[in-house]
């Protein structure tokens, strides 16, 4: 053996570091001053006032919007009734004449078109004003 073939038994220690933080000196890696310089820094994102500046939507977390009726002709309910019978979102659905909407039925409209001559009694269903008068004029009823 011989004085170059010596190797040490364990790692040589580095001298301790000088400055604040003891890693790096100076400002430790955190740049310059300010409120990123400070211990426990978080900033607000930026994106969060950009969100808040929008103005909120109308129906912002509640159901305010009843969604549109479904439309119904004159015609169709002298096609699909009989005389005498009662029209309802029930059953105009077992008719085939609507499809639910998950488990209740959809709001209902009754429009002018068409003529009517049976006698119809209306419940549950928002009615048009010409709808309403022929309706009546063929003897039925609205409620």
């Amino acid at each position: 053996m011989q004085l170059h073939d010596l190797k040490p038994h364990s790692k040589r220690q580095k001298p301790k570091r000088v400055g604040r933080g003891g890693t790096r000196g100076k400002t430790s890696g955190r740049g310059t001053k300010g409120q990123k310089a400070r211990a426990g820094h978080s900033l607000r994102p930026e994106m969060r006032d950009i969100i808040k500046k929008l103005p909120k939507l109308r129906g912002y977390r509640f159901n305010s919007f009843k969604g549109e009726a479904v439309p119904i002709n004159l015609s169709d309910l002298e096609f699909i009734f009989e005389a005498g019978d009662k029209v309802t979102p029930k059953t105009l659905f077992d008719k085939g004449m609507l499809k639910k909407k998950g488990d209740k039925y959809p709001r209902v409209k009754v429009l002018g078109m068409g003529k009517l001559t049976k006698t119809l009694h209306i419940n549950g269903a928002e009615v048009s004003a010409s709808a309403r008068e022929a309706i009546v004029t063929a003897g039925g009823d609205v409620k």
